[in-house]
């Protein structure tokens, strides 16, 4: 089947967002890629979302309203998984907005490149009155990047231009990367959910979010699978504008950064112990990026006083990356009791600043 006449299945979770979810529906719809379906999953809103979508939407064939209790977004990506009829599968949150050219554009990509199961692109970040914070946001959200650049990530690469020239002049001439990335997964996210397109053939590989990781990190859990696959595929272009600093969102909640940091060690760690003849990364990165994960989260539990949990996690960072004088210090203070622990770290800091303003 050519990709013109390929059916696309979006998948968007809900809870909570009649108050922008109807914009981000009007985005898909919006797309030069026609033959569509959104499945639309409430997670259990308490506000009027199935109301919303019957009026907005009610004569619309594309769209398909599912509900749930509420189970949280992995969950309700799954159930839209679940029943999606597409031969493609793309995801995508509800208070983001895609550009019109995105499905298209990835379509032809993976066209081009039949071994790729897989393609996403950058992202715009805008704020919640919709003005851009940064045209490209990729790089930054996602700290991985910091390992590599695109040259160096992916074994191939070709104008976007030699794929779809007609395209091209509207997305900045892009260019296209493919290869193996699997290894390199390893050392953090580089895929942004809102951003994919996958193969149907892919996707029945690894079919499912992991319910396990609450909160954070199952978008993670899910590409590094993916990737785990075969070769995928990246275009350098923005195609979604990334919405960044409303209230509801859960990366800005406090109390979930302990299990940001669990769920990504509970990721890695057993990726790395299973299939570690497959990564082809030096034994130091390995350590390093250990290291980090295990410091990350003795550094949350040292921050909510759980002492104990802390020096663990700070011990099983210094075993794999021996040469950290701060976490080493981190280590020491543990040992305290957690108010006095608490207090010196407290004037640690406060001197910190004073230092730092003095400069």
């Amino acid at each position: 089947m050519s990709s013109t006449e390929a059916r696309v299945s979006v998948v968007i979770p809900s809870f909570n967002r009649a108050y922008c979810i109807a914009a981000t529906v009007d985005s898909v719809l919006a797309q030069t890629h026609a033959n569509l379906e959104v499945l639309v999953v409430d997670d259990g809103s308490k506000d009027d979302t199935a109301d919303l979508i019957a009026r907005r939407f009610g004569d619309e064939p594309r769209v398909r309203y599912l509900y749930q209790e509420n189970q949280g977004v992995s969950a309700a990506r799954n159930y839209g998984l679940r029943s999606a009829q597409g031969d493609y599968i793309a995801l995508l949150d509800s208070d983001d907005l895609w550009l019109p050219w995105k499905v298209e554009a990835q379509l032809r990509c993976l066209d081009a490149i039949p071994e790729a199961g897989m393609v996403w692109t950058d992202m715009t970040a805008i704020d919640p009155e919709g003005e851009i914070v940064a045209p490209r946001y990729l790089t930054t959200m996602y700290s991985a990047y910091g390992w590599f650049d695109r040259e160096t990530l992916f074994e191939r690469s070709r104008p976007f231009a030699e794929i779809a020239p007609e395209l091209a002049a509207t997305l900045g001439d892009p260019k296209v990367y493919s290869g193996d990335i699997f290894s390199e997964m390893v050392l953090g996210n580089l895929v942004h959910t809102s951003t994919v397109l996958l193969r149907r053939e892919r996707f029945e590989r690894v079919r499912t979010f992991n319910l396990d990781l609450r909160r954070s990190g199952e978008d993670y859990d899910f590409h590094l699978r993916t990737c785990r696959e075969g070769p995928v595929a990246y275009l350098d272009a923005p195609s979604v504008l990334y919405q960044r600093g409303r209230a509801d969102q859960l990366t800005v909640v406090p109390a979930y950064k302990i299990d940001m940091a669990r769920n990504f060690l509970a990721t890695i760690s057993p990726v790395i112990e299973r299939d570690r003849d497959r990564i082809r990364l030096p034994q130091i990165m390995i350590d390093e990026v250990l290291a980090e994960a295990h410091a990350w989260v003795g550094e949350c539990h040292y921050n909510l006083g759980e002492n104990r949990s802390a020096r663990s996690e700070f011990a099983a960072s210094l075993r794999h990356k021996p040469m950290q004088p701060r976490l080493a210090a981190f280590l020491a203070l543990s040992l305290l009791p957690p108010k006095v622990s608490s207090g010196l770290h407290g004037v640690v800091r406060s001197v910190k600043r004073r230092l730092e303003r003095s400069a």
